[in-house]
């Protein structure tokens, strides 16, 4: 289930910038909202598990496009002096989920039904669909230029389903599949390759691209997305497989595995307008090496995972892991911040 709505995500998820040129940001984000909110209804009244993972594939999808516009609706509603603690308040907002929703998720599985864990993010969309419709409002430059000859790049968008599908597929079932001993996985791997690569040459060449690669060219650009692929490693792969070590490895509950997670997102909605504040006194690159510094660190000690380790210790390594993710996540976000770093 994880995999289909971590597809459907990825796939969405680089095109939401062309989707906004096209339809509106405003337009889309509420798209995206009541999407995912329908297919969360939709998850828990599922009958059978294909269906399930369908309807997983649309929450994936509309959980995609909300991540990017929430961010580009940010940046366009503060001035730039005020933006560093406007992503620090988004940031802390952020970080409730992982904060409450291990605990909750654990306590509503052990005591309740599963179903409930998409019940609940019903009222959630509702409000946020009333909230957008009343509050949020495109900017001038966006809604001049909406759709204005805009070309639908089918071959891009084939590409880029293809490839990213073919390529999520390859890391859900290459260890269960001894990875290119088989010839499922070998055959999606070319396919992969072929199709991201060809992906890339067509969006390099063609006026009209749904992926701006040329931005590429950019290079604090260019570092901020290496950087930020992997963090967004580090901190799914962990998120992902510290309950399951917990689990299935300790004998943990859902709620007690859900408790380890949960402090870690608590302190960091202490740490998130501390680091909005330092953002616009300290030189970006200092805050963001001391980021990863403190999340390196963090990592080498998760390496000495055992069975022997008691719930404090790795309550601790993990807060320590994730308190460093806000002095990276906020200067990212700043983008005059970038530019005083070049």
């Amino acid at each position: 289930m994880l995999t289909s709505y971590l597809v459907s995500n990825a796939i969405v998820l680089p095109m939401s910038g062309w989707l906004t040129s096209v339809i509106g940001r405003k337009r889309f984000y509420m798209t995206c909202v009541a999407l995912f909110t329908i297919s969360s209804i939709l998850c828990g009244l599922a009958p059978t598990l294909p269906l399930l993972i369908f309807f997983r594939m649309l929450q994936g999808a509309g959980g995609g496009g909300m991540g990017p516009s929430e961010q580009a609706i940010l940046a366009d509603t503060f001035p730039p002096e005020k933006r560093g603690l406007a992503f620090s308040v988004y940031g802390m907002a952020v970080m409730v989920a992982p904060a409450i929703g291990p605990t909750l998720g654990g306590w509503i599985t052990d005591n309740y039904d599963w179903r409930w864990i998409f019940f609940i993010n019903i009222p959630v969309g509702l409000l946020s669909l009333f909230l957008t419709s009343t509050v949020v409002e495109d900017p001038p430059w966006l809604k001049k230029f909406k759709g204005a000859g805009i070309k639908v790049g089918y071959i891009g968008l084939s590409l880029i389903v293809l490839g990213i599908g073919c390529l999520q597929v390859i890391l859900d079932k290459g260890q269960q599949d001894d990875w290119f001993g088989s010839s499922l996985v070998a055959t999606f791997a070319v396919i992969a390759a072929a199709a991201l690569v060809t992906l890339v040459i067509h969006e390099w060449r063609t006026p009209h691209p749904i992926l701006e690669m040329k931005l590429l060219k950019n290079r604090n650009f260019a570092a901020t997305v290496l950087f930020n692929f992997v963090l967004g490693a580090v901190l799914f792969g962990t998120t992902v497989l510290i309950p399951q070590f917990l689990q299935l490895m300790l004998g943990y509950s859902a709620e007690k595995a859900g408790e380890v997670l949960s402090p870690a997102g608590f302190m960091l909605m202490v740490v998130f307008p501390i680091a909005g504040l330092l953002s616009t006194k300290v030189d970006p690159r200092w805050m963001i090496a001391a980021g990863f510094g403190m999340t390196s660190v963090a990592l080498h000690h998760i390496t000495h995972l055992s069975l022997a380790i008691d719930f404090r210790t790795i309550m601790l390594w993990r807060m320590y892991q994730m308190s460093g993710l806000a002095f990276i996540f906020i200067p990212y976000q700043h983008p005059e911040l970038r530019r005083r770093a070049a």
